[in-house]
């Protein structure tokens, strides 16, 4: 009976060791840690990877010696709990295996606290945005930090693996000198065989990875390419003589232009009344002649069929 009690305490120990952590790759484990005071450590069972059973070995964190013998138990909460946990030889210190493990900090109902990104304020203080200047199957992912993150590592793809139909560029950081605290990172992915003249019915599903040290967490979106589409400005120009803004499609939009009709709008702010006008239209131009000389005079493009999001603003028209 004491046999049978101790197997089924092993078990459910071993149990526990399994739910402590998930692994994210080859030797690389996430722990899953409830942040707060009250919540023990979680205890890791780690192996060394040999198989000559009298081979005397010891394990380091970093310079700092955990533990002698094949099995280490390592309590790991806090962020400097994290590591990499090495197990080498006594006799020649060459490296046998190791285990490295990141912290993926999670609150009392088991949901992953997210803090390493800063979110965007449109659309709906999204963490993940992504955008699309047409109809290819190219769009461009987004994301920011704090620059106080240097070590910071990203990795973007599709939530159907290595064999999705996704693939991504790496990441690129782009600093904003307005906006001094933050950087952002875009990626551009395309969805492979993607034909801009069909109907989507599967969306796109994207999975970002951050690292920063030893911190795990992990952002994901899904869209279809249609609700994504942000066109590129328009280029435009003012005719002093009649009074006509027209304006071209952007160079970067999908074609055929029947097939793919744009709407549009003219922004008329004047400087006399410190305020601004929007007409709406269908067409490549317009007549304002009641616009003053000094007024201001822009244009923007959204798809006309589909209610995915406005351009930006063009160049001033004059």
């Amino acid at each position: 009976m004491s046999h049978l009690l101790f197997a089924l305490l092993s078990l459910f120990s071993f149990a526990a060791l399994l739910e402590a952590q998930w692994k994210l790759r080859e030797n690389v484990y996430v722990i899953e840690s409830e942040w707060n005071d009250e919540t023990p450590a979680k205890r890791l069972e780690l192996t060394c990877n040999t198989s000559d059973e009298a081979l005397p070995v010891y394990w380091k964190k970093g310079t700092e010696l955990k533990g002698t013998g094949k099995t280490l138990i390592a309590e790991v909460k806090e962020f400097p709990d994290a590591g990499n946990y090495t197990c080498l030889t006594a006799n020649t210190h060459e490296i046998i295996s190791y285990d490295f493990f990141l912290i993926t900090k999670i609150d009392s109902n088991g949901q992953m606290i997210r803090s390493i990104l800063k979110s965007f304020k449109e659309p709906n203080r999204t963490f993940l945005k992504c955008e699309a200047k047409n109809y290819s199957g190219i769009f461009i992912c987004s994301w920011m930090t704090e620059n106080e993150s240097p070590n910071v590592k990203f990795t973007i793809r599709s939530l159907k693996g290595s064999q999705g139909d996704v693939t991504c560029s790496s990441p690129v950081a782009h600093t904003d000198k307005s906006v001094t605290e933050y950087t952002e990172y875009t990626a551009q992915c395309q969805k492979e065989n993607y034909c801009p003249f069909a109907e989507e019915h599967q969306p796109v599903e994207m999975f970002l990875e951050v690292i920063d040290e030893v911190e795990y967490e992990n952002y994901t979106s899904s869209f279809f390419i249609r609700d994504i589409i942000k066109p590129d400005p328009p280029q435009c120009q003012y005719v002093a003589t009649n009074g006509t803004v027209t304006w071209t499609y952007p160079r970067t939009w999908s074609t055929p232009k029947s097939y793919f009709p744009l709407t549009f709008r003219v922004k008329v702010e004047s400087t006399k009344k410190h305020e601004s006008q929007v007409y709406d239209t269908d067409e490549q131009s317009m007549q304002i002649p009641t616009a003053g000389p000094k007024d201001k005079i822009s244009v923007q493009a959204r798809d006309r069929y589909y209610n995915s999001s406005w351009s930006e603003w063009s160049s001033l028209c004059r």
